[in-house]
């Protein structure tokens, strides 16, 4: 075989190597924090929210993902469930659920807000949109039998969908003075680093999950 003979067959496998490759993502993966004001980044500037920390770590490490930042401060279940729709645009590849916390703090009957999760929960999947659970804890004021009623909502609401349960999504913040603003129940920029810490590899997890589905 001459040469340019040999040039010529190597360049055709080069070409149906590349085509038979299938579609690589032009647009990095959209995902959506959902929550209240510990998504939100209450008193934080906007650049030390979980969402937008989490998305520079996960950039930092070769993910190529945009993370919008749908936390408000103060929401329960019951608003999540009310905004859920429009909160979450059409396009969206993974979101981030974390709700509930506003809910024990208020005293909301754990069956209402297993139900507002559970359909929202059930929402996502008509959409055809993944979810990462985000567990919460009731605080110790309200009492063994509310936590007992409270705290196993999320592992059954992940057992029920076939979704990733993150249990609790303060870990590691809790209880821990200087990683929290002086209200002692939100974190502050470096409390917000450690949960990103925590929850990165749950996160690249869930996002080759999407990423093998497409």
């Amino acid at each position: 075989m001459s040469f340019k003979a040999a040039l010529g067959f190597f360049a055709s496998l080069a070409i149906t190597a590349l085509l038979s490759a299938g579609p690589v993502r032009a647009e990095p993966l959209k995902l959506v924090g959902f929550g209240d004001s510990l998504m939100a980044g209450y008193q934080l500037p906007a650049t030390d929210a979980f969402p937008a920390k989490l998305e520079k770590a996960l950039r930092d490490k070769g993910h190529a993902v945009e993370i919008a930042n749908a936390g408000v401060s103060g929401d329960t279940t019951s608003g999540g469930l009310a905004r859920l729709d429009w909160s979450i645009p059409d396009g969206t590849d993974g979101v981030i659920l974390e709700l509930g916390a506003n809910d024990a703090l208020r005293g909301i009957a754990p069956e209402e807000t297993e139900k507002n999760l559970d359909a929202m929960l059930a929402r996502l999947k008509e959409r055809g949109i993944p979810v990462l659970l985000a567990g919460m804890l009731a605080p110790p004021n309200m009492g063994a039998d509310y936590a007992a009623r409270f705290n196993g909502i999320y592992a059954r609401l992940a057992q029920k969908h076939g979704v990733p349960l993150y249990p609790f999504f303060l870990d590691g913040v809790a209880a821990h003075a200087d990683l929290q603003l002086d209200d002692g129940m939100h974190p502050n920029a470096k409390g917000v680093d450690a949960m990103v810490a925590a929850m990165l590899q749950p996160v690249e997890t869930f996002i080759t999950s999407i990423q093998a589905k497409e």
